[in-house]
């Protein structure tokens, strides 16, 4: 006998589903590509936030520097933008990150004062990568941007003053699935050498197909209409078919081994739960390191639209805790 499973939602965290209401009115109640202009012009400014160079130095305690490197096979430069401590003795690691923003909105400093706060406690350089967004660039230029600027950073360790060894990928939302999509590249291309990956409420699966995908559709942050813009601007006809590479939804490597110690967080109301609960679960079935944090009535970024909430501290100091195991030895 078969029985059919309800699609009753996760009820929301307290605190977090106080504050929804305010977060939606900011949002288009679905998102259309023809909305993807708005999108930029309006949340990135509102809700993602664009820091000035004062904002990033914290008082001095960051040099910020712009880069422009070359690009993978010719394709044009791309932009870095690196911060620096200045107030931090001894080894400093480095924390190469890529934006979140569903592959169509934000850019490099989106995100940033996260990677800052880490910067400041475990010493490490930030290198923030300026990729092309879709639709406008299709994959693969966005994660080739990601890929030539890692690239660039490990070739360049001396000048930017860090440890080899300690070079970490991070990103949250859509820059966690290109994080993703980076340790692949590295272990397939044999480098960079990467200490570890932190993977934040990533976008790995273009199918859309998961229960979590189908059990809050229309709810939360970022449901699966917003899902399927956004996955679709990146891949266009070839969203959800036979031939995507991993490089673009790290959800289609059927082989996870050999990928460095990773960190992965997800809202349990949230449509990505499920994808990143079975990426954990596939890293572990190769044999790999992964930790792997469900935060039970969360939605997708929850932690920073959210911040004071009690769920997001918690989750905050999750990250930090892990950092300090990879990096205090």
């Amino acid at each position: 006998m078969t029985l059919s499973v309800e699609l009753t939602p996760p009820p929301f965290d307290p605190e977090l589903g106080a504050a929804l209401p305010a977060i939606l009115e900011m949002m288009p109640a679905v998102l259309t590509a023809d909305l993807i202009p708005a999108m930029r012009a309006g949340i990135s400014a509102n809700v993602l936030g664009s820091l000035t160079d004062d904002d990033l130095s914290r008082d001095g305690k960051f040099t910020v520097e712009r880069r422009h490197v070359p690009g993978l096979d010719g394709d044009p430069d791309i932009s870095l933008l690196i911060l620096t401590p200045t107030t931090v003795t001894g080894t400093l690691g480095c924390l190469y990150h890529t934006h979140g923003g569903g592959m169509i909105i934000g850019d490099n400093r989106t995100g940033v004062p996260d990677m800052q706060d880490w910067a400041e406690e475990f010493g490490l350089v930030v290198v923030s990568v300026e990729y092309r967004l879709a639709p406008e660039t299709p994959h693969p230029g966005p994660i080739n941007d990601c890929y030539a600027g890692l690239a660039w950073t490990a070739e360049h360790a001396a000048e930017l003053g860090y440890e080899p060894g300690r070079l970490i990928v991070a990103g949250a939302s859509a820059g966690g699935g290109l994080t993703a999509a980076l340790a692949l590249m590295a272990r397939d291309k044999g480098g960079p050498a990467l200490a570890g990956q932190m993977l934040i409420c990533p976008m790995l699966d273009d199918r859309n197909d998961t229960f979590s995908a189908r059990q809050m559709a229309g709810l939360g942050v970022w449901d699966s209409a917003a899902n399927h813009t956004g996955w679709t601007a990146l891949l266009g006809a070839a969203r959800g078919g036979p031939d995507v590479s991993p490089y673009a939804a790290p959800a289609r490597e059927t082989d996870l081994s050999g990928l460095p110690p990773t960190f992965i967080d997800v809202g349990s109301a949230e449509t990505f739960r499920d994808e990143d609960v079975a990426y954990a679960t596939g890293i572990w079935q190769a044999g790999g390191r992964a930790e792997l944090h469900v935060w039970p009535g969360c939605f997708h970024g929850f932690d920073g639209m959210v911040p004071q909430a009690a769920i997001s501290q918690e989750a905050k100091a999750a990250r930090v805790r892990w950092l300090h195991r990879l990096l205090d030895v």
